[in-house]
């Protein structure tokens, strides 16, 4: 199956569980089109059909309960019930049972990815090996939550530097169009997260690029001096369930995951029915990377990433034996190899899509 079909027949399946946004569903496409990296973010469903063909050597590996859509940009910040400042991976949309090397191949796909958009000093296997070193030390610990406050200055830094202005975000925000038509589920499963008896206003959003053309919506109040919002936006199974034709309806994993993995969970982030609800605010969102980070800082960012790919696998300590056998029976560079070759085919199919009629 080529690219096109891949993408219609998922599309068309994504229908049977959410309606789509034809408008957001476009720009999307326009993403995909415009390079490899926000391709590779855009299309974990044609991920799932390539990476046990192309990296079947490794594909044999010990199942966890894996993020599957994992990449660079998918971490961010939000705060604990104890209002501490946490880091860590921020989406789990694609949450299902997979090889453990999935996210680790998956993540460093994407770091090679980045180092050819932005012309990055790294080398291939510095990254990969970046992110390896700190998966394994993850493990060896038996993981640890990042808390952006005594420790960790050099990530906090970053964060804080990533944090959004409160008087832009907030702006930002009020300029979300009105939302009409919203479904009655959308705005139960926001209002059990909103203070009790709060008035709001609701607003349509355009956001991510896995998940755009999913309907999303904020609510937007004045509560006690400031303005709250909370998101709900609309989930569907993972797209494993779509590449393995899995019959009746889909588990989702996306509470499983959160609950199980060694973190300081977002008390704000909660999967009421088939929306997820989260609280938007400047400092509980995703840290972007532009390519300004020096090669040293670079490297050890991936090297969290790997180590909070370990907090998340943790959750899954029946296959933390099995995880850490398999990690020792592997070649040094069959991190490098795979990340390349996914690269490679990523590649290929970025450029097929943009020769597509739109």
């Amino acid at each position: 199956m080529d690219v096109g079909k891949a993408t219609a027949g998922y599309e068309k399946w994504l229908r049977g569980y959410t309606p789509l946004i034809d408008v957001d569903l476009k720009k999307k496409h326009e993403a995909m089109r415009s390079g490899t990296f926000p391709f590779l973010r855009s299309t974990f469903y044609r991920w799932v059909q390539l990476f046990p063909k192309t990296c079947a050597d490794i594909f044999d590996a010990p199942r966890v309960l894996a993020v599957g859509d994992l990449h660079i940009e998918n971490f961010g910040t939000w705060r604990d019930t104890e209002g501490r400042l946490i880091w860590g991976v921020n989406d789990f949309d694609e949450a299902a049972y997979m090889p453990y090397v999935n996210d680790l191949v998956r993540l460093a796909t994407s770091a090679l990815l980045a180092i050819r958009t932005f012309h990055l000093a790294q080398s291939d296997d510095q990254c990969c090996d970046a992110i390896l070193d700190g998966y394994t030390e993850g493990l060896k610990q038996k993981g640890s939550p990042f808390v952006l406050e005594e420790k960790h200055e050099w990530l906090r830094g970053l964060a804080s530097g990533a944090l959004r202005d409160p008087v832009a975000f907030w702006k930002k925000m009020e300029l979300l169009p009105a939302a009409n038509d919203v479904p009655e589920s959308a705005v139960v499963a926001i209002e059990h997260l909103l203070p009790p008896g709060t008035e709001y206003s609701l607003r349509s959003r355009v956001a991510g690029l896995g998940s755009l053309g999913h309907p999303r919506y904020v609510a937007i109040a004045d509560y006690l001096g400031g303005k709250v919002a909370r998101e709900a936006k609309a989930l569907v199974p993972s797209s494993t369930a779509w590449a393995r034709d899995t019959d009746g309806v889909p588990e989702i994993f996306y509470q499983a995951i959160v609950d199980r993995s060694i973190r300081c969970a977002d008390p704000y982030v909660k999967l009421e029915g088939h929306w997820i609800v989260r609280r938007l605010a400047p400092d509980c969102s995703r840290v972007e990377l532009n390519g300004t980070l020096d090669a040293a800082q670079g490297l050890k960012l991936l090297g969290a990433m790997g180590w909070e790919t370990a907090n998340i696998h943790l959750g899954s300590p029946g296959a933390f034996d099995a995880v850490c056998k398999d990690l020792k029976r592997r070649s040094k560079s069959w991190l490098t190899k795979a990340a390349n070759a996914m690269a490679d085919e990523t590649g290929r199919d970025q450029e097929a899509f943009g020769s597509l009629k739109q």
